[in-house]
């Protein structure tokens, strides 16, 4: 199947940090990972707390979808819009979505003023992104399929023949099937179960 453009994403390959900058004594602790869900996030950010639980801020940025992307710039604390917004900044200048972007600071003593947290942030975030691998990857909608044990060669011959991946299954009287499945077959997808007399498709 042929990759259309608009149909692809960038995000991170993989989770990378952390990456020190120091400003006037001050130590800011950058990370950055991938993420397809908020659960996700939150697990991140717990476990950045606990690691880092004598830390004065923990700020964070993170977006999550591609056409109309949902996002959140968190300052912990810090002056308004001094830290999460210029996170976020970056996330959108290097163009990845389904990200997150966290900055540790550790106070030196000195403060920064709101320009200088700006700049701080802002160039943290942008040095933990750079450190990262940036991949594409083809948009993707997830289906569960609901059916009785009966059918499970109709649904397995769809699955074989349209190459569809399975993301998780319970296979008993009632069975259900977890797909993830690329956006531009979608329909052909959709199309192809509803022929089978009873089948539940249920979309994430």
């Amino acid at each position: 199947m042929s990759q259309n453009p608009s149909e692809t994403y960038h995000t991170l390959e993989h989770s990378v940090g952390p990456v020190l900058l120091k400003e006037r004594k001050s130590k800011f602790l950058g990370y950055a990972f991938p993420v397809q869900s908020l659960e996700e996030v939150k697990v991140h950010l717990e476990g950045l707390r606990q690691e880092h639980d004598s830390a004065n801020h923990v700020c964070y940025a993170w977006q999550l979808g591609t056409a109309s992307p949902q996002f959140r710039a968190n300052d912990d604390g810090e002056p308004n819009h001094s830290a999460g917004t210029p996170i976020h900044g970056q996330i959108r200048s290097f163009e990845i979505t389904n990200v997150l972007v966290a900055v540790v600071r550790y106070f030196g003593g000195t403060k920064l003023g709101v320009g200088g947290l700006k700049q701080a942030y802002r160039d943290s975030a942008k040095a933990v992104l750079e450190t990262a691998k940036v991949i594409p990857l083809i948009e993707t909608k997830r289906m569960m399929i609901l059916f009785q044990y009966a059918q499970m060669n109709l649904v397995m011959r769809i699955i074989k023949q349209l190459r569809l991946k399975i993301i998780a299954q319970t296979i008993e009287v009632q069975c259900s099937i977890q797909l993830e499945i690329e956006k531009s077959q979608w329909e052909e997808v959709n199309t192809a179960f509803q022929k089978i007399y009873g089948i539940r498709i249920k979309v994430d």
